[in-house]
């Protein structure tokens, strides 16, 4: 076999593999041809996706993953999850929380290594929830899992899918719609498919209808995955539920195979924190390679036919991966670890990370900011030469190194559940509304991907409300907000730099905080702040990372604690990891508000159970910015040599 063949494909469909238990999982085979179609002869690599989107996904599968694998001398292997597409096991599909995952994986491997076209060598490849199943595969060591590249994978649903700091992160409502609407459960049940595709269509609509109750969701339809949804929406603890080692791996790092692994994800990717504690965390423990990859991406912009923007934002030509490149890169590792062909990988850098900033600021033709930015890498994760920084709040809205000295500094708002702050973009993934078809356009024909757009765009938008900004159907039309002009809206900003300054890995916003409820929230978002120019009077505001801290659970998630009216107490909020250079003239901004709709779902302040509110009431919160309260943010800024 030559180091770059070119075989031709042939395939098989609907092969049903037996599971331990009997269950069959639908398994689609593409194997290497010669010239007249018949499959070659020989032993191959085995590459498998497993998946819950539908395994023969032209797009996702087959262009990227089998007409791109098998002309080089692989077998891919090809397969709809337990209770998906064309598989047996209806009614053991619970979305992620789906405890037989590892052991499917593992029985799915070995049987591909058993195979008399295989050599017994078996690598994984998929993104989001094709991570999820390469990392529980590899809980179970399945001997003949050789290498894995785990993209965009989340691993502890409790931090960072499903809730994040106490709040639900509403983009896994609305993928549930995805999950709902081609479910085994209602298939061929017109009026229970019409009823979660009118949802999807009105999605903008349904996520202002809570408490979510058990039947007042289109996605009752499904009862696994109301069940589901009822977990994410109310379990704001970490209870047994999270404990599942579907929904929280992390916490069995130590079980993986110490096989080698890539794990790549993007700044704009709801899991980047999940990807790079991951990697760190198997860089530790494994002895074989481990690779970290980190772009200025959201959770799909890496793959498919890529692009050197994301949302407002131009990155510049390197930014670009999309298959072509992510597939240059993926032949070299898998031709390593399966094929034995020495490729260089051994070699290089643990850790690629892509710097944003330090572009003209310009606007390219399509009105986007020409933010810029470069590749670099490293030698570990997080970056050793990072000196954790803080920058103090204060009450007249700047933000600075220096500490407060003034005995008594306050900022105080009001939070009005009715009305919450709106999202204008941000990292999330799956919340899509559907278009609504012309009458004329039977949906049968029409891919249901091509039907959906982010109801929170994916990715940095000047921090102005657009058209299709999430708003209260009741409020006054006028001219779109500037988040910053929002009275619930407190910015801190630096004056403008006087140099450039780098922030490169995961941040911590320390508050000093009180409120007249026994709860509400407290959210952090961190922004570039460009100087005004012609396109933008007040500057171009881009954002980095955002969070959310709900009070109850200030001192963990093992319990709650309301809050006494008008006490002081401290909270924290963890922003994910990101890499930006803020460049000369630039400011660094800190907007803290106790709202992010719809990204997370919104506090009614009464302190009622978590899911379960029967009203709302406004909220006067307070941050202090004085010498006995020092609010502020710890940012890891990196010393910029060049």
């Amino acid at each position: 076999m030559t180091d770059s063949p070119n075989f031709g494909i042939v395939s098989s469909h609907n092969v049903m593999i037996p599971m331990r238990d009997g269950v069959r999982l639908a398994t689609d085979v593409y194997r290497p041809a010669d010239d007249n179609g018949n499959a070659v002869d020989g032993q191959f690599p085995v590459i498998v996706g497993r998946t819950s989107y539908d395994k023969s996904n032209p797009v996702i599968w087959i262009e990227a993953v089998a007409n791109a694998f098998v002309p080089r001398g692989y077998v891919v292997v090809l397969q709809d999850l337990r209770g998906r597409g064309d598989s047996e096991g209806t009614g053991d599909y619970f979305h992620t929380a789906n405890q037989k995952e590892g052991l499917d994986g593992y029985d799915t491997i070995e049987w591909a290594a058993g195979q008399p076209w295989s050599n017994g060598k078996v690598g994984m490849v998929g993104a989001s929830h094709g991570g999820i199943v390469q990392n529980m595969a590899s809980l179970y060591r399945p001997p003949h899992l050789a290498a894995l590249w785990v993209d965009v994978a989340p691993t502890n649903a409790f931090r960072w899918e499903v809730r994040q700091g106490g709040a639900m992160a509403l983009h896994m409502y609305g993928a549930l719609y995805l999950h709902g609407y081609d479910s085994q459960e209602i298939a061929g049940n017109s009026e229970a498919i019409d009823r979660i595709e009118r949802g999807a269509e009105r999605l903008r609509e349904e996520i202002w209808k809570q408490p979510f109750t058990e039947g007042s969701t289109p996605i009752s339809e499904v009862p696994n995955l109301e069940k589901v949804l009822m977990h994410y929406y109310r379990d704001g603890s970490y209870t047994d539920f999270w404990k599942q080692e579907s929904l929280d791996h992390a916490q069995h790092y130590d079980r993986m195979a110490d096989i080698p692994a890539v794990y790549s994800s993007g700044w704009y990717d709801p899991f980047a924190a999940e990807t790079s504690e991951q990697f760190a965390h198997m860089a530790k423990k494994n002895t074989s390679p481990q690779r970290l990859i980190l772009g200025p991406w959201n959770h799909v912009s890496m793959r498919g036919k890529g692009a050197s923007f994301v949302g407002d934002v131009d990155f510049g030509p390197t930014a670009n991966w999309g298959d072509e490149v992510l597939n240059a890169e993926r032949f070299r590792w898998f031709d390593r670890w399966l094929k034995g062909i020495e490729t260089g990988v051994e070699d290089d850098d643990p850790v690629r990370i892509f710097v944003m900033g330090g572009g003209d600021g310009e606007f390219d033709a399509a009105g986007r900011i020409q933010h810029g930015g470069g590749w670099r890498v490293e030698q570990e994760w997080p970056v050793a030469r990072a000196v954790e920084t803080a920058y103090y709040l204060s009450a007249d809205g700047g933000l600075g190194e220096s500490s407060p000295v003034a005995e008594s500094s306050e900022t105080s708002w009001v939070h009005d559940p009715e009305n919450p702050v709106p999202s204008i973009s941000g990292n999330v993934t799956g919340f899509y509304e559907w278009i609504v078809l012309p009458d004329d356009l039977d949906s049968a024909y029409v891919p249901q991907r091509a039907r959906m757009r982010s109801l929170i765009p994916d990715g940095p938008l000047h921090q102005k409300e657009i058209e299709s900004t999430v708003v209260p159907a009741d409020r006054e039309p006028g001219t779109p907000a500037l988040l910053a002009d929002r009275d619930d809206v407190n910015v801190f900003q630096t004056e403008p730099l006087e140099a450039d300054v780098e922030v490169t890995g995961s941040m911590l916003v320390n508050l000093w905080i009180s409120s007249d409820a026994i709860d509400t929230d407290f959210t952090a978002k961190l922004i570039d702040v460009y100087p005004p120019s012609e396109e933008y009077p007040e500057g171009f505001h881009l954002p980095l990372e955002d969070s959310i801290r709900r009070t109850r659970f200030r001192d963990g998630f093992d319990g709650e604690e309301l809050m006494n009216p008008g006490k002081i107490y401290e909270v924290q909020i963890v922003l994910p990891p990101v890499s930006n250079r803020f460049v000369k003239g630039h400011r660094i901004r800190l907007d803290i508000s106790s709202s992010n709709f719809p990204r997370f779902d919104v506090n009614p302040n009464t302190g009622e159970a978590i899911g379960r509110h029967t009203r709302t009431q406004k909220a006067t919160n307070t941050v202090y910015a004085d010498s006995s309260h020092p609010s502020h943010i710890v940012l890891p800024i990196v010393q910029i040599t060049g």
